[in-house]
């Protein structure tokens, strides 16, 4: 049963944080001392709430100190983690006017990611009230940290739809289409067209959805009814295949009259997804015409309309969106031929050369705006050697907690015990197929490489591609804990003006990667620069308009 709305309410307009969590959401009481956390020479009082697995802190303001700012609550989590890693902190001042909810979200392998809700007294304050209903408990509920940060991450996250789930769906629908095609003898040939054939439908999908076809969001289902008034079965034979040779494949100018008139404005698009396949071209050849039945694309939009299609994230997401890198999971899975000619790079190793390119080059162009964010000793470089570990990569630090087995040990100053070097170690000290030499390899350069942070020699972006550090992490946690807003509008501006180039584009697979890195930057300057104003607006300080060329 929800947890009553109006009496959370109540208890968040009266800032009783502790009778909000045990009374209404059923947490359990939090048995334990304030944490005194020190941040810039200020000592913060974090008072215990509540915990359910995860623990739930006030902070409360000395009586001397402003409201902390942005920078300053982002210090406080990463103490806080070191006590309790999963944690909710809920800051307030002192007249107890405004309240700032923070969750950051900790995934491994991944830079953390600061989630903040913020609430004025007076107000309704009913997306605060929705957020904090889904995260009550029943009494007989487990108390564990795993359903806790599930439950919180529901609620203060906002999750991107899994590109395996519209997959799963979208395997039965494939099958269902390459029974329809008709006129391919090759079985191989028939599945790798009808695969071609829905990724140009996905396609179309998502440049109606912005309005691109003549206006109209739902254009390939109403040219459908109006192909069927015109006669049965004639939809990919007279209009489809004028859409996909003539429409997209040329200039309007160089469409005949009739062309235009049968497809209306539809943008010419140069691309090879809408060129003749070689499929097609051999049936031309063959004489013998690819034939799919009307039933087909009736059946496969109402799948496509069942999901929601954009080529951008949205506040109002349904849990049903569509992005762009679905086409390339789909043509990883059903047009991987090497032996067609069809290549597709996976994920990690775009992900890979994206990221140790882009952030390089985001890197330069920020430092020339702002070169006294890179220099010095309260340069961006401080955070690499105040924690040294945090930029390591989770896979190389595995089992570095643990000493050496003594026989394993054994052989580090003495060549002639090293016996069992080459056999299998042990899983609580390494990666899958490690050997214990291998182990011993990475153990020594990763000690190697923490001396370095640690020592601070490490002042530069391509010194973390060198020690292979998390270079993403590193990028996202400068641009979210920056302390004036200078260093924020050269960010902001390298990432609105960066050009990415894939000259052999294919599917795309390089340019969603790309644009995974930059959209992820770009949201953490809106999330940083909303800080700013937030900070600026209790302070009562003026706003001052700042612009750059």
């Amino acid at each position: 049963m929800p947890a009553n709305y109006q009496n959370i309410q109540k208890r968040l307009q009266a800032f009783d944080f502790t009778g909000l969590f045990t009374q209404e959401l059923m947490w359990n009481h939090f048995a334990t001392r304030p944490l005194e956390v020190p941040v810039d020479g200020v000592t913060y009082t974090l008072k215990p709430v509540a915990q359910r697995g995860m623990a739930v802190f006030e902070c409360v303001p000395p009586t001397d100190a402003q409201f902390p700012k942005y920078a300053t609550r982002r210090k406080m989590d990463t103490q806080v983690a070191k006590t309790a890693r999963e944690h909710i902190i809920i800051f307030h001042d002192s007249a107890k006017a405004v309240q700032v909810w923070q969750w950051v979200k900790r995934e491994a392998g991944k830079p953390s990611a600061c989630r903040e809700q913020l609430f004025y007294k007076g107000q309704s304050g009913d997306a605060l009230v929705q957020k904090i209903q889904g995260i009550a408990f029943e009494l007989e509920d487990d108390s564990n940290v795993a359903e806790s940060v599930s439950r919180v991450g529901a609620a203060f996250d906002i999750e991107k739809v899994k590109t395996k789930k519209f997959y799963e769906q979208f395997k039965k629908e494939h099958d269902a289409f390459l029974k329809f095609t008709q006129g391919i003898p090759d079985e191989k040939l028939q599945r790798w067209y009808a695969s071609v054939m829905l990724n140009r439908l996905m396609f179309i999908y998502f440049i109606q959805k912005k309005q691109f076809l003549g206006g109209d969001q739902h254009y390939l289902t109403n040219r459908l009814t109006e192909s069927r008034l015109r006669g049965g079965d004639k939809f990919y034979r007279d209009f489809l295949c004028p859409l996909f040779f003539e429409g997209f494949a040329k200039r309007e100018e160089q469409r005949n009259a009739e062309t235009n008139r049968l497809l209306g404005r539809v943008p010419y698009l140069n691309g090879g997804l809408f060129l003749k396949h070689q499929i097609e071209l051999k049936s031309e050849q063959d004489g013998r015409p690819i034939e799919v039945p009307d039933e087909a694309f009736q059946r496969i939009f109402l799948f496509f309309e069942d999901w929601d299609w954009h080529l951008d994230d949205r506040p109002t997401r349904t849990g049903r969106e569509i992005n762009p890198d679905v086409l390339g999971y789909v043509f990883e899975k059903y047009i991987n031929q090497k032996e067609m000619g069809a290549y597709y790079t996976k994920e990690d190793i775009t992900e890979y050369i994206s990221k140790n390119t882009i952030i390089p080059a985001l890197f330069d162009m920020a430092r020339k705006s702002c070169r006294i964010a890179f220099e010095g000793e309260h340069s961006v470089w401080r955070s690499l050697q105040a924690d040294p570990d945090r930029y390591v990569h989770v896979a190389m630090l595995k089992g570095m907690d643990k000493e050496l087995p003594e026989h394993i040990a054994a052989g580090l100053n003495n060549v002639s015990k090293r016996g069992d070097w080459n056999k299998p170690a042990a899983p609580e000290y390494a990666l899958p197929t490690e050997t214990w030499r291998e182990v011993v390899a990475r153990r020594t350069r990763c000690e190697e490489i923490r001396k370095k942070l640690a020592a601070g020699e490490i002042r530069s972006i391509n010194d973390l591609i060198t020690y292979n550090l998390d270079i993403r992490r590193f990028a996202e946690e400068v641009i979210a804990d920056c302390e004036g807003p200078e260093l924020l509008r050269a960010f902001y501006k390298a990432i609105r003006t960066i050009s990415v180039l894939d000259p052999a584009c294919g599917s795309g697979a390089f340019l969603f990667a790309a644009l995974n890195i930059l959209e992820r930057l770009y949201d953490t300057c809106l999330v940083r620069m909303q800080a700013f104003v937030d900070d600026l607006d209790r302070s009562g300080e003026k706003h001052s308009a700042v612009t750059h060329a």
